[in-house]
């Protein structure tokens, strides 16, 4: 058995993550840096990735890394799968364009999650999100990021869509 180092629950043996909280629990040392500037808006301005030497990838091991979203106030894991970019909103009867990842049932409307609200994407490997013109806004750790800009995230990160909470789980 795997215990979770966040909140002690065991998991069968091969588990990547924590079924009952989504904690990692396999680590990868591998450090990605990257800087950010804030304007003088309190904005985010595009990132400057800082130039760094990645491990080489294991033989026959070059996969795109996996996304699952714990969302924060019910702490329930949504696993997204065998694509690279999805969308994130909120349905409403009669809406011509779907999300891809539909957040109603977390109570999304009163939280101020707009019906197309962003979308994650892999990019070369890694994981950005993107702003789409939301009404109330994205937050990624706190910071009100720029819409229709890629802003790099990385594992354990909590973006947050309006007021809901989503910290994202990322697997190579």
């Amino acid at each position: 058995m795997i215990i979770c180092p966040n909140c002690q629950h065991k998991e069968l043996p091969g588990a990547l993550f924590c079924s009952e909280c989504g904690a990692q629990l396999v680590t990868i040392d591998v450090l990605n840096t990257r800087s950010i500037k804030k304007t003088t808006s309190g904005l985010l301005e595009s990132p400057t990735v800082v130039p760094q030497v990645n491990p080489a990838p294991s033989a026959g091991k070059s996969s795109e890394p996996s996304i699952s979203l714990h969302i924060v106030d019910s702490g329930q894991v949504i696993h997204l799968k065998e694509r690279k970019e999805f969308t994130l909103g909120r349905t409403v009867e009669g809406q011509p364009i779907l999300p891809d990842v539909d957040l109603t049932p977390f109570d999304a409307f009163s939280l101020g999650v707009s019906r197309l609200h962003a979308a994650l994407r892999i990019v070369n490997h890694d994981v950005v999100v993107t702003d789409l013109g939301s009404s109330n806004g994205t937050r990624v750790n706190g910071q009100k990021i720029v819409p229709h800009v890629d802003y790099p995230i990385n594992h354990g990160d909590i973006v947050a869509l309006g007021k809901l909470k989503i910290q994202i789980i990322i697997a190579q």
